[in-house]
């Protein structure tokens, strides 16, 4: 499989035998902000349903309609966040504390919010805040570390998010083992880490850094709309293969629900199989991000989706198997997210200057969030007409399609031939 990539870059040569030096401090203090804020974020998201279906009454359908609203809205807003971020000169980290300020906002909210419109208005504003942060954080990443470190910079980043989201439901747990309030003991103490989060990107997080872009980074002179990303040599194909990808791309909660039906996993671990996916992620975050600068970001991020088309293949081929079975698919699983998220991120940075940073991991953000949120509605109608069994199937034959396509589409050839600066990712990593 031979992708465009930076193995041959000039400018990642000198820097091989620095491939494991220590990130910058901004990414440091980014990670230490969004493992203090995935800490809160996951101690309710830990219980909302329950609380919801079994403490308000919320029906399934109306639990449905929230669950939409929760993970719709931020692919939608982040847009926004990456043009305001860019505008001015660049606002990163005003945008970036806006975004994290309301959605620490929105969890004492959820003490006072008792009905279904309320609740939908209190998780809006909080994946509306989630929108807003996500481009400006992970342009503030690209812009503090070096072009030939990005992936492990991104890497660190996301292994520090997930160990947040790791430590949450346990947090979660044991305040509601101990407090009289139950729920709202939850939310109080959410609220509080929410609030620690947003000190701690205020007082240690510095704003925009500048100079370690690559070449090409510049200021373009032209106006700063979305038509001029369109036409950045690289950008155009890297979205849409990462929307093409999205599209096959079941949702996790979907996975572990086929986990626990096919493999006939007991009710009482169900819990636990989100954990594994997370453990594999929070394992694998850096050295992926070390490995995607050594051999190319693009040719990581499609290793990962082939990852994850094994684990698919595994819960069709081996129903009703075995716990390594079970624990082999989780792994995958977590190594399909430790090999594409923070690495795609890192690409996109690569081919996209610094004045239009935000706007373009937005861009390509929230084309791959929509594409999957479409591949959950369809699999779910999938699902309820013919079954998980050939629902899987037909996501399965759909990935194993689009990778090959996507592996052509960035193939060196894909590249305008305009000139070596035309083709960020064979001259630069990317």
């Amino acid at each position: 499989m031979y992708l465009a990539d930076s193995r041959d870059a000039p400018a990642a040569v000198p820097q091989r035998g620095r491939r494991w030096a220590a990130v910058p401090g901004t990414v440091l203090a980014l990670g230490a902000v969004s493992l203090i804020t995935d800490v809160s974020a996951e101690m309710v998201t830990a219980v909302l349903p329950l609380y919801l279906v079994s403490g308000l009454g919320l029906s399934p359908l109306g639990f449905g309609l929230l669950d939409g609203v929760y993970n719709g809205v931020g692919a939608l807003v982040r847009l926004a966040g990456g043009h305001l971020a860019d505008g001015g000169g660049g606002r990163h980290k005003a945008v970036a504390v806006a975004g994290y300020g309301l959605s620490a906002l929105c969890k004492p909210l959820l003490l006072v919010a008792h009905t279904l419109p309320l609740i939908g208005a209190v998780l809006a504003l909080d994946r509306t805040g989630k929108g807003l942060r996500t481009a400006p954080r992970d342009a503030l990443i690209s812009l503090a570390t070096p072009p030939e470190r990005r992936g492990q910079a991104f890497g660190v980043h996301r292994a520090m998010d997930t160990a947040g989201a790791l430590c949450g439901p346990v947090l979660a747990f044991l305040v509601l083992g101990v407090a009289a309030e139950g729920y709202d003991a939850v939310f109080t103490v959410s609220a509080c880490v929410a609030a620690l989060g947003v000190l701690v990107l205020v007082l240690f997080v510095p704003g925009r850094s500048g100079g370690v872009g690559a070449a090409g980074s510049a200021t373009p002179s032209g106006p700063l709309r979305a038509p001029a990303l369109l036409r950045m040599p690289g950008l155009p194909r890297l979205a849409a293969c990462a929307v093409l990808l999205g599209l096959t791309t079941v949702s996790d909660s979907f996975v572990y629900l086929l986990l626990q039906r096919r493999f006939e996993v007991p009710a009482q671990w169900f819990p636990l199989l989100p954990l594994g996916t997370a453990a594999a992620f929070l394992l694998l975050a850096v050295p992926a991000g070390a490995v995607a600068d050594l051999i190319g970001r693009r040719r990581l991020f499609l290793l990962g989706h082939l990852a994850l088309l094994v684990a698919y293949g595994l819960v069709l081929a081996v129903p009703g198997g075995p716990l390594p079975a079970v624990v082999a698919v989780l792994v995958l699983h977590g190594a399909f997210y430790a090999a594409t998220d923070g690495v795609l991120a890192a690409a996109v940075a690569g081919v996209v200057p610094d004045a239009m940073r935000a706007r373009g991991l937005a861009l390509v953000g929230t084309g791959q969030a929509l594409a999957r949120f479409a591949c959950s509605i369809g699999f779910g109608a999938a699902w309820t007409v013919w079954g998980d069994g050939p629902a899987l199937a037909l996501a399965t034959a759909g990935l194993a399609v689009s990778t090959p396509i996507a592996i052509a589409a960035l193939r060196p050839s894909a590249c305008s031939p305009a000139g070596p600066s035309a083709c960020p990712s064979r001259h630069r990593t990317s």
